[in-house]
């Protein structure tokens, strides 16, 4: 399956998890929907992430790897509540493949985008 190899960048999946947590607020505002799974499994996931925001590099390590691994783990659960809640779309699947991209796991994301609900005919899908 399509997808983008980079290398691991935890900022940038940080502020990724930001913005995942402000699409799905801004979603279910405008919607008046209630979705206590999907909000806590974005908000851990942001909080997990939230203080490497603003840094330029990853932590040294072992600590890159545990992160990566826990963010993954929430990750796939944010994907899960996504999915059973029915709050899904291309926009937010974007954000999946691309979170995922960042840790390392593109091939991964990819595939879970389309459970979050990105088009295959994405523009911003690889091809």
């Amino acid at each position: 399956m399509p997808h983008f190899d980079i290398p691991l960048d935890l900022p940038h999946a940080a502020r990724i998890a930001g913005r995942i947590v402000i699409l799905l607020e801004q979603h279910l505002e405008e919607t008046g929907r209630d979705a206590p799974e999907v909000m806590d499994a974005a908000e851990s996931l942001d909080s997990l992430l939230f203080k490497y925001s603003e840094e330029s590099d990853n932590p040294p390590g072992v600590e890159s790897a545990r992160l990566r691994d826990r963010a993954a783990t929430l990750g796939r659960q944010l994907v899960d509540a996504l999915e059973s809640s029915g709050i899904t779309g291309d926009r937010i699947g974007q954000l999946v493949r691309n979170l995922f991209e960042c840790l390392e796991l593109g091939e991964e994301g990819a595939q879970l985008s389309l459970r979050a609900g990105e088009r295959v005919d994405s523009l911003q899908r690889p091809v």
